[in-house]
């Protein structure tokens, strides 16, 4: 398993990933809204590949003060074997590289099985009340 940047030509690839892996969709995820993200810190979207085929995705962000985990995917058939250990890992590498103090991450209320995940990865459940807007 290798780690390599995410490209536009992966869109397809990872979409069909993310979906396979259960994660919900918005409407910012399509080919423009990835590209304007590649655009701010592409370095911090990556894929885990394996004989050259998607096998987990991790699009990370920094807005010069917190570090955001967002979209962190593995393949169904390739969980359990420390993929998303290891892309949080480099992930975390690279935001600390970049001066980040602290990461964050949101999950689906219904999604338990990533909460304990997360919480072996050392991250902590924060009460807070997340508030959004489509503009």
């Amino acid at each position: 398993m290798k780690f390599r940047a995410f490209t536009l030509d992966d869109f397809d690839s990872v979409i069909d990933l993310w979906k396979k892996a259960g994660l919900i969709l918005s409407r910012s995820d399509t080919i423009e809204g990835l590209h304007n993200k590649l655009r701010r810190d592409p370095e911090l979207f990556f894929v885990a590949e394996e004989d050259r085929r998607i096998i987990g995705v991790v699009m990370g962000s920094y807005d010069g003060r917190r570090g955001w985990i967002n979209h962190l995917a593995v393949d169904p058939e390739y969980q359990g074997n420390n993929i998303g250990q290891e892309m949080i890992g480099e992930l975390e590498r690279l935001l600390k590289k970049e001066g980040c103090e602290k990461i964050n991450l949101l999950i689906e209320p219904s999604n338990h099985k990533v909460q304990s995940f997360y919480e072996k990865q050392g991250y902590t459940r924060d009460e807070l009340i997340f508030m959004e807007k489509w503009i």
